[in-house]
């Protein structure tokens, strides 16, 4: 796993829908990446691979600090989760609250 600092990864975050092939997941995905992107902290992407794991993996490697991932509770509950590159700890955040984490994620430069 690259540990960069988060100001210094290429990809502040990748927002993975779990499933590629269900659009549902997969607008939902595009639609947090472009609500993310309006504030201009850093490059935000859709990894829509379909395989969680590798998805993961490739973002670890490249240094990434979050993943976003879009399932079935994001359609059904308004919820997604989020997974932390350093610390891997996931926490499940409403839709809602996404901008306002991904604004504070980051406002903290001291990690």
């Amino acid at each position: 796993m690259l540990k960069l600092k988060k100001h210094l990864s290429p990809i502040k975050a990748a927002v993975i829908p779990l499933k590629r092939n269900n659009e549902d997941l997969v607008k939902l995905a595009h639609d947090i990446k472009k609500s993310l992107q309006k504030y201009q902290i850093g490059r935000v992407v859709v990894e829509n691979t379909g395989n969680i794991g590798k998805s993961y993996r490739k973002h670890d490697e490249i240094g990434t600090p979050l993943c976003m991932t879009i399932d079935f509770d994001s359609l059904e509950k308004n919820t997604l989760t989020i997974r932390d590159r350093d610390s891997m700890d996931q926490k499940t955040i409403k839709i809602d609250d996404v901008e306002h984490f991904f604004i504070n994620y980051f406002s903290d430069e001291s990690e």
